[in-house]
């Protein structure tokens, strides 16, 4: 756990031991970007569990499993029982939902509440509904935790999606469809569940409103601003500052949901087949699909992109690939094909890989194997740039895992003799075993993303005041796993500068006239730091007083005093 995992999981645990559940804070700086409402499961899980990394992973783990059963019953509802379970099971062993869980973030949350707020506002206009009050509630619930997971989004996509369908069918002027809607539970609803967080974040973090466009250094607006101006408007305009982020190619924003959606991707070319009229409930929802995929990637075409921010239209997509996979067809069969292809030659790569580094040494940790491309590390999958062939070498297991896997789709594909369920089954299958090997694969890289060994070490060391040479991501496991606090050097930078201008901001921000002083000084210091910042380091306080504690994959732990 390290980087944006152990910001989250440590946020949630300033909450627990703070008491204080409205203003987010890392090193006690106020965290003011993102909403509450992930930090408060992990703290509620922490409460339960005690404080540990796989406490905070919990709730996103429940998150991604109801998900899942969100979308087989919405499939269930539309389709029939079948292929809601294959909408279900694609969703479920997808490429894409594996990746983006691996972290800390809210988006399988979001796009759960995202499902139930869609699913809610179709069966409100469906004509033959009897239990309207039961759709308006969870259309409010649904919007209003969403509001306290990721703000405005949660509530922009399904009502847009909703108006786009309505537009459609020929519903948007029909007072009749919008008396159907029965928005003002669901809006007060909404309202009740999200507006006391909003206000009491306000009335904490002042100046209480400020409306401006201008975002720059040094400034401080309190919440409202920044919450609202510069995380919302601002953050789509591309114009927020500090832009500590990156954006994906629009073709390829686009394009890498054939990837996210792997293996099932191949099924996308069978749903032009099915009919889209709104002549029946699944047709309806088919219709409402398309909308759903719609707004949200023409809104993020005209924003910042990040890999994981189309993950809310892939219950729409498995919906549709559930529904497409259901109907069979020509189109169907000629994608198990497709798909049987792909297979067989992912598992000849896979095993000449494998044959490759077979007999490659693997001297010391992975992170010896890596190259190293810093500018591509905002984009989430950024790290990938990094391996080599070399690095194949430190995960031979896993690579003998994926092979197999996708060895044994093709026999199970082969043997189906077209059968739909037993193909889905084998598919599945394969997934899950590849996953797996994706897993360990990941568990290899520990070494080189994490600073667990760091942490490690300055536990059993004499006590000292800790600094950290770079940002607070840069070793915010250390934070996490030894429950510090830290002086910053130069880290007035990323998403704790706009907080370090707070009135009563924590004085944790140093300079080198101040570390250099510190150093100096009488008292035991550590000081975790890159290998690449070690000439810097130098030319500040001199080699001779730079004394390694413990190195892990090229990162430092330092202390100005030798160890007794």
């Amino acid at each position: 756990m390290d980087d944006v995992d152990a910001v989250q999981a440590q946020i949630a645990r300033n909450m627990l031991t703070s008491k204080d559940w409205v203003t987010a804070r890392l090193d006690g700086v106020a965290y003011l970007e993102k909403a509450p409402l992930v930090y408060w499961m992990m703290a509620v899980s922490y409460e339960i569990f005690g404080v540990h990394d796989w406490a905070a992973r919990l709730p996103l783990a429940f998150s991604a499993v109801a998900l899942c059963w969100i979308t087989f019953r919405f499939g269930g509802w539309a389709f029939g029982e079948e292929a809601g379970l294959y909408a279900g099971v694609v969703l479920a062993t997808s490429a894409g939902l594996f990746l983006f869980t691996r972290i800390l973030i809210p988006d399988a949350t979001l796009t759960a509440t995202i499902t139930g707020a869609i699913w809610a506002w179709l069966s409100l206009l469906e004509p033959e509904e009897r239990l309207p009050l039961r759709w308006s509630v969870l259309l409010g619930a649904c919007l209003g935790t969403g509001l306290l997971l990721k703000g405005l989004i949660a509530v922009v996509f399904p009502v847009l999606a909703g108006i786009a369908y309505m537009a459609l069918t020929r519903q948007l002027f029909s007072i009749r469809s919008w008396r159907r809607l029965t928005l003002g539970t669901a809006i007060a609803i909404a309202l009740a569940i999200a507006v006391p967080w909003h206000v009491l974040a306000t009335l904490r973090n002042p100046p209480y409103f400020v409306f401006s466009m201008h975002s720059a250094p040094g400034e401080y607006r309190g919440f409202f601003w920044f919450y609202f101006f510069n995380e919302h408007l601002l953050r789509f305009l591309n114009l927020r500052y500090p832009r500590d982020y990156n954006t994906v190619p629009r073709l390829w924003f686009w394009l890498l949901n054939l990837v996210w959606l792997f293996p099932w991707s191949v099924y996308l070319s069978a749903i032009p087949r099915l009919s889209f009229s709104p002549a029946s409930r699944a047709e309806r929802t088919r219709l409402m699909a398309l909308c759903w995929i719609g707004v949200v990637m023409l809104f993020f075409t005209f924003s910042t992109t990040q890999e994981y921010y189309s993950m809310p239209i892939y219950p729409a997509l498995a919906l549709l690939i559930g529904s497409a996979i259901s109907a069979g067809g020509r189109r169907v069969r000629m994608a198990t094909r497709v798909l049987l292809a792909i297979s067989t030659l992912l598992c000849v790569a896979l095993t000449v890989l494998f044959a490759l580094v077979w007999r490659l040494p693997t001297v010391g940790n992975i992170s010896t194997a890596l190259t190293q491309h810093p500018e591509l590390y905002t984009l989430s999958m950024g790290h990938m740039r990094d391996l080599t062939l070399s690095a194949f070498a430190y995960l031979r297991f896993p690579l003998a895992i994926a092979a197999f896997a996708f060895g044994m789709t093709v026999v199970g594909i082969a043997g189906s003799r077209g059968n739909v369920k037993r193909v889905v089954l084998v598919i599945a299958a394969g997934m899950v075993l590849f996953v797996q090997a994706a897993r360990i694969a990941l568990v290899r890289f520990d070494s080189y993303l994490g600073s667990y060994p760091l942490a490690q070490s300055l536990e059993q060391v004499p006590p000292g005041q800790l600094i950290e040479a770079n940002s607070y991501y840069a070793f915010s496991s250390v934070f996490f796993y030894t429950g510090r606090t830290a002086l910053l050097l130069n880290g007035r930078n990323n998403n704790l500068e706009y907080g370090s201008y707070a009135p009563g901001a924590p004085r944790v921000f140093i300079d080198d006239r101040e570390f250099a002083s510190i150093w100096a000084g009488a008292d035991r210091c550590y000081l975790l730091a890159y290998g690449a910042q070690m000439p810097y380091l130098e030319q500040l306080v001199g080699r001779s007083n730079l004394r390694v504690v413990t190195e892990n994959s090229g990162n430092y732990l330092l202390t100005n005093y030798a160890l007794p």
